[in-house]
Formats: structure tokens, sequence, C-alpha cells
């Protein structure tokens, strides 16, 4: 296959729009999805009342990929979940996009176990008109003395959970729905919850089966919550322009979804259900582009809710497999989301119906300045500094009230790092103002915001070196005062092999310095160690629900740090691949349950990571970014630190002051009268 990429470039950004696959992993463009909606109706397998749940690329298999060179054709597949949705039948089905033929098609059973698809877009929207047309509904709004809201009013289609005991929900697909009142057009509905109100809405029958109305429910708070510049302004004038410009264009090349940058390269990917996916990850050592990560991706996280109460108990949303984060991801905004020379790569999904919708801009990707790389000063007071420099990719996603960043930042040392960024406006409910509560914060008067956490999975399929990689654990031990530590002062480390999948499940420690390490099987260093990476975490709170409750088991791969597994093409998503309904125990328990080897194995790590979220007032009416994350570090991959020949001055130009030095009083740019006071450069000029 050929590739003819459309791309476009205006001041400041240039954007790439996928027209047809020139590599095998690239995602999905709109030919593609709209030939496998073809195909599939060409079946008989696009009826009436099917939709087309998910959609997603299926990656050759590795040999297969090892084996192909460019230029050379390529077979492109893809995997469609159908929902019929006149009886939540569910089919999966493959399709050869090359061929335009199926396959292969499966029903897969209706059982607990395996949950339902994600929600559709139809059902967000279908659910708000059914609840208004429920009589049962539209007399608790009159009690409430909320009926001129009725029509304006905004019910929230939410994943509800898997609950056993509620034996009205079994073998339906349903959704919880909550209500906002919207007093005035263009109000923040989150400001607005009808506390206690809470309906059941079956998505096949398309009507309500249950109401539950607390008679004794705290009153909506009507204060809004409106965070626009028009409310809140007027806009402060304090803050000057920072202008950030490269007059010589970025440092990074970009070929189709090939990307270039220092000794970087990697190819970047995009899928409804994941977002970002970065393949081919890799590190140019002199002639040698050495592997470090074969697939990358944040595949799944979860949501879960600390409160008690009728309204928010069940609440524990998988937002990649139960709402699909790449379907809801953001178009980016130069000078907003992203600054500097941006680089935007354009997305395509599906819509319900099979049919492609294009994303623009969905993927960002741009340099920074990210500060000092190395610094020394010589006896002598000559200083010796470099500057840091990353380069960045990211993208945004929106699922209902929260909005979520995910951030893979690659360093000129060889360290990646990854950040995922909560924000937008918290999950809310009423009370009675200034009344204690165990599980909520009161941000304003009558407002209450549950405790939660936020628990994401990133996925690194590693590859150091190549795939026969092992796994380690690596802490500070201290050792006791005696023949081995005579004056009391010596510490060293423990290095302990995690040899297969039962002990390669493992919990961050800080008070160690715990770290896990990704060693090459086979190559060794110039001092005779093997090559590695090391995972570093954070080591926030997992999973703090009680292991006999439904969310430990259906989110059960977010109650370890570390989960490593032995390769397999169609485990990729920790909680399973319908973890929306399910009773739980998919994905990670069960996989290794067969306790796979990991020494010298192709090895997947599944890091979870994720901040533990007390609301505060200053969360209100919207939250400031909440940063997690972690890093992958060269650990002995290089022989020595490969920043020494960065250049002395990173800065591309300078402006000079009346007085002969730079504007900035950066240390490159003075100049041979530089007069400076204080002379910033230590120039001695």
């Amino acid at each position: 296959m050929t590739h003819t990429p459309d791309t476009t470039h205006t001041r400041g950004k240039r954007v790439s729009t996928p027209l047809e696959a020139q590599h095998p992993l690239d995602p999905l463009n709109a030919g593609e999805i709209a030939t496998v909606r073809k195909t599939l109706e060409a079946a008989g397998l696009m009826t009436e009342h099917v939709r087309m749940a998910m959609l997603l690329a299926v990656d050759p298999s590795k040999a297969t990929l090892a084996k192909w060179k460019p230029g050379k054709a390529f077979e492109r597949r893809a995997l469609a979940t159908l929902l019929d949705r006149s009886d939540a039948t569910h089919t999966e089905v493959l399709v050869s996009i090359t061929k335009q033929s199926v396959v292969s098609q499966k029903v897969l059973p209706n059982t607990p176990e395996r949950g339902q698809a994600a929600v559709l877009m139809e059902e967000f929207f279908e659910v708000g008109d059914i609840v208004k047309a429920n009589p049962e509904w539209r007399a608790s709004m009159e009690r409430r003395g909320y009926g001129e809201y009725i029509d304006t009013a905004f019910c929230s289609p939410l994943a509800p959970g898997y609950f056993e005991e509620e034996t009205e929900d079994a073998g339906r697909r349903y959704l919880r729905s909550l209500t906002y009142l919207i007093p005035n057009e263009g109000d923040s509905p989150w400001a607005h919850p009808v506390e206690g109100l809470i309906v059941k809405v079956d998505m096949t029958e398309r009507k309500v089966f249950k109401v539950y109305d607390d008679p004794n429910a705290a009153a909506t708070p009507m204060a809004h919550g409106n965070y626009d510049i028009e409310t809140q302004g007027p806009a402060r004038t304090s803050l000057k322009p920072i202008d950030i410009t490269m007059p010589e264009g970025p440092s990074f090349s970009v070929d189709g979804n090939n990307v270039q940058w220092e000794n970087w390269k990697m190819h970047i990917g995009f899928n409804s259900r994941e977002g970002l996916v970065l393949n081919n990850v890799s590190w140019r050592d002199g002639d040698e582009d050495r592997p470090v990560l074969t697939r990358a991706s944040v595949p799944e996280m979860v949501v879960p809710y600390g409160d008690v109460d009728e309204t928010r108990y069940w609440v524990s949303y998988f937002d990649a497999g139960e709402y699909l984060l790449g379907r809801n991801a953001n178009p980016l905004s130069l000078g907003c989301d992203c600054l500097g020379v941006i680089h935007y790569f354009d997305g395509f999904v599906n819509d319900d119906h099979g049919n492609p919708v294009k994303l623009d801009q969905v993927i960002c990707m741009h340099e920074e300045d990210y500060g000092i790389q190395w610094k020394h000063t010589d006896l002598d007071g000559k200083p010796d500094t470099r500057r840091s420099r990353r380069l960045v990719v990211s993208y945004f996603a929106t699922v209902g009230n929260y909005d979520y960043g995910f951030f893979w930042y690659f360093y000129l040392d060889g360290s990646i790092q990854v950040e995922a960024k909560a924000t937008g406006v918290v999950f809310a409910g009423s009370g009675i103002p200034g009344a204690a509560n165990a599980h909520n914060t009161e941000m304003a008067p009558g407002l209450l915001a549950p405790v939660h956490q936020h628990i994401f999975s990133a996925r690194l399929d590693v590859a150091i070196d190549g795939e026969d990689n092992t796994l380690h654990e690596i802490e500070a031990v201290p050792i006791p005062r005696g023949p081995l530590n005579p004056r009391g002062n010596a510490f060293t480390w423990s290095n302990t092999q995690l040899k297969d999948e039962q002990s390669a499940q493992r919990m961050a420690n800080g008070l160690a310095s715990r770290v896990w390490e990704v060693r090459s099987a086979h190559r060794t260093n110039h001092t005779g160690k093997p090559t590695a990476y090391w995972l570093i975490p954070e080591g926030k709170s997992v999973l703090l629900a009680q292991p006999d409750s439904s969310v430990y088991a259906r989110a059960n791969f977010a109650t370890k740090h570390l989960w490593g597994t032995q390769y397999h093409a169609e485990e990729l998503y920790p909680a399973g691949t319908f973890p929306s309904q399910s009773s739980g125990w998919q994905g990670l328990p069960t996989w290794t349950k067969k306790n796979r080897s990991l020494d010298g194995e192709d090895i997947v790590l599944w890091h979870q990571f994720g901040p533990t979220h007390f609301p505060r007032t200053e969360d209100w009416p919207v939250m400031p970014v909440d940063y997690s994350g972690f890093w992958f570090k060269p650990h002995g991959f290089l022989d020595h630190n490969p920043t020494m020949d960065l250049p002395l001055d990173a800065r591309s130009s300078c402006e000079m002051t009346e007085s002969g030095c730079c504007s900035s009083g950066g240390c490159g740019c003075c100049a041979d009268d530089c007069k400076c006071g204080g002379n910033p450069c230590g120039c001695g000029k």
C-alpha cells in the first residue's frame, strides 16, 4: 500500500490526516472504516437494529511485523463488536479490510461475567427522553417543586455497575440516570444535582423499569456553578504574554505516523478505546536503533466512589471500557491545549452505524524546554550547564463531567515519563449545608462531593534490547549494625527476580525506594551488566474497596501497583473486554492464573497509578489539574550520559538590550561588552 498523507501547514502548527495506511500499525482511516461497514452490510450483519458498539484495528502478529519491510504489501484487519438493540445480542466479527471479507464471526454468551458493550452514543441521547417521558419521574420532580425544570433538566446516562442482589437488573442491558436542573439556558447542570432520585432505564426495551425517590433527600442547591469568563470575569490583565517560537522549525520529523526526535523513534497510533497508542519505541545508539517498548498505552481506568448513599454507592466508572476514551477525545487548539510549534494528528472513529467520524487534531506533539539537563561548577568557579528538552505526545478526553489528559514525555537522556492530568467538574450531590458527612466534602453551600479515586492502568509491552526480558524488584535495604555494618551507616539494595505471573503482582513501597527493573536476557553494557530500564512508581493508593465488594471483583487490576504477564496478543484490557455490568474477575486476575514464566520471555507490565481525591472547596466550580504518573528510565541501558554533546545554548536566537545584554539574562547570549548588573551569565566580560 502507498500512503498519501494530507498535511496542512499554518502558522505554528502542522496537521496530518491519514488517507491510506502505509504501515501495518497505522490507525484506521475513514476509507477503512467505511470498508468495514460495507463488508458487514454485504454479509447481512448490519441490519436495522444492529449498531457498531466498537471497532478496533487488529495488529498483525509480532512475527509478521518483524518480516515486513516498508513499501511491501500488508493485510489490514479490524474487529467489530456489533450490538443488536432489539435483544442485546453481542457479536464479534473479524473483517479483512484488504480483502473486503468477513474472516470470522461469533455470538458472545450473555453471562454476567461477559458484561456489556460500551455505551452507544445513541443511548447517551436516548436516556434523557426516556426518563422525561416516565410518569413516576415526572411526579417526583413535581413533588420536589421542580416542575418548571422538567423539560430542561439533564438526565445523565451512567454505567450502572453490577450487584447480584439487585435481582431486577439480571439479564438487562441498562443504565442508571441521575437528574440535574438547568435553571437558566447555558448553566452548568453539575451544580444542581437532584439528590436521591435515581432511575434505571432498560436500553433494549427503551423504558424505565425502576425509580428510586428518597422523600427525605436534601433540596437542590441553586447557586450557579458556571465557570465561563463572562460569569467569572473580567479577565485579569496582570499576566504578560509568553511567546514560544522556533524560527527554524521543530527538531522532530514526521513520516506518516512515524516520528523521529533526537535519539527517539516511534509510531503514533490512535483508536476509539485506548486513545493514544505508541508503537515501536526505540533509542538510536550510534548506528543502531535499540528497542525499548513494542507497544504502550493507557487502556483502562476506573473511578470508584467511596460514598454509601443510595445515589452514589454503585458508582465505579470504567471510562475506557464503558465509554471509550478515544471516541470521547477532544479536538485540540493551538494556544490553549498546546503551545509552541505543534504537529497534530487527526483521528477517525466509527459512529453507532459504522460510519467514519473525523476527530480533528486529536493528538498533539511538540517540544518543551525542561530546565537544566545537567550542571557543574568547577573548583575554579567555571560553570558548565546544558538545558533539557522533551518531546510531548498527548491527547485529552472528556467523559461526562471529568476531563483527562494523557501525556507521554520523551527526554534527551533516554527517560520516558507518563503523566495523567485530571480536571473538569467534580461529580456532586446535594446535602444539608454545614452537616457532618464522613464521605463527602461540602464544596459550596449544600453541594457535596464524594471521596473517590482515579486509578489508571498503563500497559507497557516492554522490549529492552529485544523481546527476551526478565523482571526484577529492586529496593533499598538497611543493614543491621554488626560485622557487615560496624559503624551503623551502611545500607545496600536487594534484587529479587519475579520469575512468573503470580510473583509479579506487586505493591509499591516508597519507604524502600522500590522500583521494578526490566532487563535484557541476552545483552550487557560495557560493565558486563544486563541492559535495563526501571519503572519508577509514585506509589499512591490502590483500590480502597473491600475484598468482598462488587467493585473489587470488577476492578481487580486496580488492587496492585504492578502486574507482570507473558505477552499474549489478545490480552489488551486489564478488566477484560466488556467491564460494563460485568460481575468481575475478568482480565488480569484470570490471565495470571496460568502463572506463565517471565524468565527470558516477552513481558508486558501493567502499572496502576493515580490520585485518591478528597475534594476541596478550591475544586469548585472547575477543578485545577491534578497530576499523577510514573517514570520509565534507563538503568544500565546506556554506557554513559547520552547528553554530553548537547550545545552550550539550546536557544536559537537572542534579543539584546541597549546595554548589550541578553534580555532574558541567559548564559549563551552575553555580548563581548556585557555590563549586566551581577552578570548572570558568569562570562566575565
